[in-house]
C-alpha cells in the first residue's frame, strides 16, 4: 500500500466508485443505505440517501447514476472490518434506481417483478454503445439457503427488462470489452472470471462452457472471492479479490497479467479518472476507504463518461 493515497475514511461499505470530471469521486455506502460524493480534499458530500443497499453505481444518460439496490443486507462488525452478513431483516427488494446527482431526486426504475423478472439482489452495473445497460443479480443469502441468480439487460427509459443469461453463480463484478463484444461476469463464490459473446444489444450467444452458461476464462488457486471488476483500454479485466487483498489483472486469454496488493480484506472495486485515466480508486469496503493510485496502464472509457 506504500504507492496508495487515502482520499477518505470512515465510509460505511463503500462500493460502485464513479470518477467525475472535477476530481470528485461518488460512490455508494451500502450499509447506510447512502450515495456519498469524496472531494478531492477528502471532505464527505450526501447525494442520496435511497435506504436499503445501494450497491454497483454507473453514470448514465441525461447526467443521471444508475444504481443497483440489492435491498439490504445484515452486517457483522468486529476485528476493525464491517462485513455483509446475509439478507438484511428488513430487506426492501431488489431494484434497479435512478438517481440525479444534483438534486439527489431517486426513481426506482426497475423493481422485483417488473417484465417477468425476479430481483432479488441488483449488484453491479455497466452501460454498453446502444445505451442500454447490463447488470449482475448476486441474489441474497439466508439461514440454510441461498438464491439462484441470473444476468439481465435494462433500457435507461424504464421500457424493457429481460433477464438473458440463467443460471449463473451469484454473479457480482461485470463489464464489457473494448470492442463490446464480450461480456465478463466475476463469480463470487466459485471465484471464476466468466466471458459471454455479445451478439446484439442485451443478447449473448450459447456458447457455454461445463457448468452453465458462460466460458470460464480465469480462476485463482486458493481460498478467495471475486467481487466487482473493471476493463482496461487494453481489454484486461481487472477483478477485485477478496481474501487476497487486492485486484487481479487479468488478459483476455485469461492469463494473470498481475496482482496488486492492498491491505483490506473487503477489496471491492476499482474505477479509473483523470485525464489519461490512469488514476485508479479502489474501494477498500471492510475499513472503510477510499483509496487512490496512479495504475500502470489507463482504464477504459465507459459509455456515459464522467472523469
Amino acid at each position: 500500500m506504500a504507492d496508495f493515497t487515502i482520499l477518505a475514511d470512515g465510509l460505511r461499505f463503500p462500493e460502485g466508485p464513479v470518477a467525475m470530471p472535477d476530481g470528485s469521486v461518488i460512490l455508494v455506502e451500502i450499509a447506510a443505505g447512502r450515495i456519498t460524493r469524496v472531494m478531492p480534499d477528502g471532505r464527505k458530500l450526501t447525494v442520496a440517501e435511497p435506504g436499503g443497499g445501494p450497491n454497483g453505481l454507473a453514470m448514465g444518460p441525461g447526467g443521471k447514476l444508475f444504481c443497483c439496490n440489492n435491498g439490504g443486507f445484515n452486517w457483522n462488525e468486529g476485528a476493525g472490518y464491517l462485513a455483509p452478513h446475509g439478507q438484511a431483516d428488513d430487506y426492501s427488494g431488489g431494484r434497479i434506481e435512478m438517481i440525479d446527482p444534483d438534486s439527489g431526486k431517486v426513481e426506482v426504475l426497475y423493481k422485483d417483478g417488473d417484465f417477468g423478472c425476479s430481483l432479488r439482489g441488483p449488484n453491479d452495473i455497466v452501460f454498453d454503445d446502444a445505451g442500454g445497460f447490463w447488470f449482475t443479480d448476486h441474489g441474497k443469502t439466508r439461514p440454510r439457503e441461498r438464491d439462484v441468480t441470473g444476468i439481465f439487460y435494462g433500457k435507461a427509459d424504464g421500457s424493457h427488462l429481460e433477464e438473458v443469461i440463467f443460471p449463473s453463480e451469484n454473479p457480482n463484478g461485470i463489464g464489457l470489452s473494448p470492442d463490446g463484444k464480450r461480456l465478463y461476469a466475476a463469480e463470487t463464490y466459485t471465484c471464476r472470471l466468466m466471458a459471454f459473446n455479445v451478439i446484439a444489444p442485451g443478447k449473448v450467444d450459447d456458447a457455454a462452457g461445463p457448468g452453465g452458461p458462460g466460458i470460464p476464462i480465469y480462476r485463482p488457486a486458493g481460498y478467495k472471492f471475486f467481487d466487482s471488476l473493471g476493463v482496461e483500454e487494453s481489454g484486461n479485466v481487472c477483478v477485485a479479490t477478496i481474501g487476497e487483498c487486492g485486484i487481479s489483472v487479468i488478459s483476455p486469454d485469461g492469463a494473470l497479467v498481475e496482482f496488486v496488493a492492498t491491505d483490506d480484506i473487503f477489496t471491492t472495486n476499482i474505477c479509473w479518472g483523470g485525464a489519461d485515466r490512469m488514476d485508479a480508486y479502489i474501494t477498500l469496503s471492510g475499513t472503510g476507504r477510499l483509496a487512490k493510485t496512479r495504475w500502470a496502464r489507463p482504464g477504459l472509457a465507459l459509455r456515459y463518461r464522467s472523469g
